[in-house]
């Protein structure tokens, strides 16, 4: 049975495109999965892990005759490392990412591709972990995850469903967003936990606390905050690129921290149990439907 692909090269080999190439190479997608890094520990331990077929840390070797190339470095990185790869690109070459920012990664990557004939189509799968590095990848990772496309007018539709059919292969369900809205909808989602999360870590074990403050702090606790432990690298960058959303959601967050402080500070014992019930009904009905599939 033919492949999908002859050869697709990922752009950094960590959580996420570890878990691609375990993907790719179960499901037989590409005679060949390269995988380019940028040290050589990583060159071992990709190999190691079996993440890829072949790794390198030259530019050339990885991306030349690539008839796709997955983008899966910090969003910072992306614009910088597709200069550097175009000159190995044929025109026709498919391109996508997995960044979790949006409206400044797609202007800058169309600016830096299209004009080269190479096609690119922004995807962001909604799958990871606080766990860094192929050491911790897995093929099951996007198994139900929702993949936010983020096509443009610019966008090439051919190009489009060959990235639809690439995310939906690996197990994601998918959608199409403008890379603002997707901006929007993930900010609310990923990026505000994690600042909750880093805020509340801050508050409970930060200077001044005593030490058996720590020891008190228990699954609850780690359940909560357990988003806070990712990469500083990569959460730098989302709020450097999606700093506006960002900060508008914080503002709309503290007002509804403001309502919870006045109806706990109410003491009205019904509103209390109502406002617990109402909120616990609305996370079990998002675990129901996460388990067992979406509607639409």
């Amino acid at each position: 049975m033919s492949r999908l692909y002859h050869k697709i090269a990922l752009a950094g080999v960590g959580l996420l495109g570890g878990s691609l190439g375990h993907c790719f190479q179960s499901l037989n997608l590409a005679d060949e999965v390269t995988g380019y890094v940028r040290r050589q520990y990583s060159v071992e331990e990709c190999l190691r892990v079996g993440a890829v077929t072949h790794v390198t840390m030259s530019m050339e070797e990885a991306f030349r005759e690539a008839d796709l190339v997955i983008l899966c470095t910090p969003v910072a990185q992306m614009p910088v490392l597709a200069r550097a790869m175009l000159p190995f690109l044929r025109p026709g070459t498919l391109v996508t990412d997995v960044g979790s920012t949006k409206l400044e990664l797609v202007e800058a990557l169309e600016s830096i591709f299209l004009p080269a004939g190479v096609r690119y189509v922004g995807a962001h799968p909604m799958a990871g972990s606080e766990k860094t590095g192929p050491i911790h990848a897995y093929g099951d990772l996007f198994r139900n995850a929702i993949c936010l496309l983020t096509p443009t007018e610019r966008t090439d539709p051919e190009a489009l469903a060959r990235v639809k059919e690439l995310w939906e292969k690996v197990g994601c369900k998918t959608a199409q967003v403008s890379p603002a809205e997707h901006d929007q909808l993930v900010c609310r989602a990923s990026h505000l936990p994690h600042i909750l999360a880093t805020a509340l870590v801050d508050h409970v074990l930060g200077q001044g606390r005593p030490l058996l403050q720590a020891k008190v702090c228990a699954s609850g606790f780690r359940d909560t905050t357990r988003v806070a432990s990712g990469s500083p690298e990569m959460w730098r960058d989302i709020v450097l690129n999606n700093n506006g959303p960002i900060v508008r959601e914080i503002e709309a967050y503290i007002e509804t921290l403001q309502r919870l402080k006045t109806t706990l500070g109410g003491g009205n014992p019904e509103e209390i149990f109502d406002l617990f019930s109402r909120v616990r009904e609305l996370r079990n009905d998002w675990l129901d439907q996460r388990t067992n599939g979406w509607n639409s």
